[in-house]
């Protein structure tokens, strides 16, 4: 008779903790890499050559950079394999500078770098300043023989593709003296010229290719996309042999950007499988465009897919909404997140305070930013302009006074919401005194943008003439829109001649903007010089300039509409059209006579 074996009902602690040392370096929870820490210590492991370095690698994923200096400092002779881990670290956690200084000491200390040393420091290094570093370890690499190792000069073109034009070239020499390639160097090559826009080289390199995978096709795709070449883009990914969720995002996305929604709805419909991303992008470019109602639907069905919005999702879509000015749309999102309990970073709650103060909720916007629990200067900033914008001054220099008493120090960003709020509070010694405040006493030079807000603050005070010596005193080069905005200070307050001498300027600038000739018409119509202003429109016509129609638009029953000049596009412009003559009969009833410009 056979009996059946019953299975222990217990299990090695050797064993258990075996287990958890080949995961270490995988795991993400602080609390469990403690505890394995301590039984580590207690097994006098705290040495091994082979546990240390998965150490490391647990509190760097954790971000405890500073736990995982003190593990690598415990080690009386780290070997290359240790420093490797510890430069890894410092690169994971953005610590170029620190990597480089591991690397420094392990040669100090005689432990030879192996080629993965080379290729984790070159992951450090950054952008384009870091170019000549990239070059020095190529040199090093060079020496050493790594080259031969294919992961080493593929993370040298990585490197260099990431340094602009003069990395491109360093990385296109590089490429075309090796002697193997893989399909990540291809690759590689084919990302950095993509990147700086050098479609048409890349895509030689691409048709010369003996393989390509997903990566391939995906990053030629991206780059017609991101170059706007939407004819190319679609072309292109009919081409493609096989497509994933990454391909059908991109050619979404670009439609979405183009603000082509037709073409891109079409796409997403077709699409296979849909993920957080796709739905992300779909529905902001329907918000974006002010088309709340298919928004608000897309929403919906995406939350009714069982797909919760995570950082991005909501940040995107309530970007969306503070562009388009879609409240609607923002307070779903907001109700979403309340519904869900969701734990909002302090980025998310900044995205929700720009969202209702643009969209014109200020006292919503303010209780957003009063919930939030960590705030950082981008929470003041958006607050302050929100302030700003909408003509609270006195509330948004209140709420720098107030930040300040928190510790935090104004960078250029506030000091525009600070100008913008006295230029519409009208505080023009106010306004004055932060400007000079800037470099005295927080060492920020003012840029263009800042001399705009104050020669709009000097010219809407009638401080015309002070506006003028300024804008011909800045260390920058004064632009088209700090002379258009002295323009239109002119305007209001009737100053003929010195609008001239500004037109000059503007011509110069934007020679075929026909708004500046038509607000100098106006200004010249003011003064009754009806002879300038026949000038000035037979000019504009003799040039063949046409003022373009300016825009309103306004939210109603979650759909936005938008409205021009003599503009019958809309589908009951006979009903509006009929609204406004019944106006102005009754305006005329009670003695109103416009005044003809």
């Amino acid at each position: 008779m056979c009996v059946p074996v019953r299975k222990p009902g217990w299990v090695s602690s050797r064993r258990l903790f075996e287990q958890k040392l080949s995961d270490l370096h995988k795991c993400g929870n602080l609390i469990q890499i403690k505890q394995v820490h301590a039984q580590i210590i207690r097994a006098h492991l705290h040495h091994d050559p082979y546990v240390v370095p998965k150490l490391i690698a647990a509190f760097s994923l954790c971000r405890q950079i500073a736990l995982a200096v003190k593990v690598f400092d415990e080690i009386p002779e780290p070997n290359v394999h240790v420093y490797n881990a510890m430069i890894r670290a410092h690169t994971q956690n953005s610590q170029s500078s620190q990597a480089f200084a591991t690397f420094f000491n392990m040669q100090s200390n005689g432990v030879l770098p192996d080629n993965f040393t080379y290729s984790l420091l070159l992951k450090a290094c950054l952008g384009k300043t870091w170019f000549h570093v990239i070059q020095m370890l190529h040199t090093h690499i060079e020496k050493c023989g790594f080259c031969s190792d294919i992961f080493v000069p593929n993370a040298l073109i990585d490197s260099y593709s990431k340094c602009g034009p003069v990395g491109v070239s360093a990385a296109k020499k590089l490429f075309m003296v090796m002697g193997v390639r893989d399909i990540v160097s291809w690759n590689s090559m084919i990302g950095g010229l993509v990147k700086f826009g050098e479609l048409g080289e890349a895509r030689h390199l691409f048709d010369e290719m003996p393989e390509r995978d997903f990566v391939t096709w995906n990053t030629m795709l991206d780059g017609y996309v991101k170059a706007g070449q939407m004819s190319e883009a679609f072309e292109f990914f009919q081409r493609m042999p096989e497509r994933n969720v990454v391909s059908w995002s991109t050619i979404v996305s670009g439609y979405s950007k183009a603000g082509d929604m037709e073409m891109a709805r079409m796409l997403f419909d077709k699409m296979p499988v849909k993920n957080l991303v796709t739905w992300t992008i779909i529905i902001s470019g329907y918000a974006k465009k002010g088309i709340a109602n298919e928004a608000n639907c897309l929403y919906d069905q995406m939350e009714e897919a069982g797909l919760k919005p995570d950082d991005g999702t909501i940040i995107s879509i309530l970007a969306a909404c503070a562009e388009s000015g879609l409240l609607r749309l923002g307070e779903k999102v907001h109700a979403s997140i309340e519904r869900n309990r969701y734990r909002c970073c302090t980025e998310v709650s900044n995205a929700l305070v720009d969202m209702y103060a643009k969209c014109g909720s200020l006292d919503e916007a303010y209780k957003v930013f009063e919930g939030i629990r960590k705030k950082d200067l981008i929470s003041w900033n958006v607050m302050l302009h929100g302030f700003a914008t909408h003509g609270h001054g006195e509330k948004a220099l209140q709420l720098f006074a107030r930040m300040k008493k928190k510790g935090f120090s104004p960078d250029a960003v506030t000091f525009i919401g600070i100008l913008c709020a006295c230029t519409h509070a009208g505080l023009v010694e106010e306004g004055l005194h932060y400007f000079q405040s800037m470099d005295r006493e927080y060492g920020i030079v003012p840029q263009v943008e800042h001399y705009g807000c104050v020669v709009d603050l000097l010219g809407r005070g009638g401080r015309l003439e002070e506006a003028f010596r300024l804008v011909n005193s800045m260390p920058v080069e004064p632009n088209a829109v700090i002379w258009s905005s002295f323009l239109g200070a002119c305007r209001v307050h009737n100053a003929v001649d010195l609008a001239g001498e500004v037109l000059d300027h503007l011509a110069k600038l934007e020679s075929s903007n026909p708004g500046n000739f038509s607000m100098l018409s106006n200004i010249y119509a003011a003064a009754g010089n009806w002879e300038s202003v026949a000038n000035m429109r037979l000019k504009m016509r003799s040039a063949g300039m046409q003022k373009a129609s300016g825009a309103s638009s306004i939210e109603v029953n979650e759909e936005v509409h938008e409205f021009k000049v003599f503009d019958e596009s809309h589908p009951q412009s006979d009903k509006i059209y009929h609204m406004i003559g019944k106006l102005n009969q009754d305006l005329k009833r009670v003695g109103y006579v416009p005044i003809v410009r």
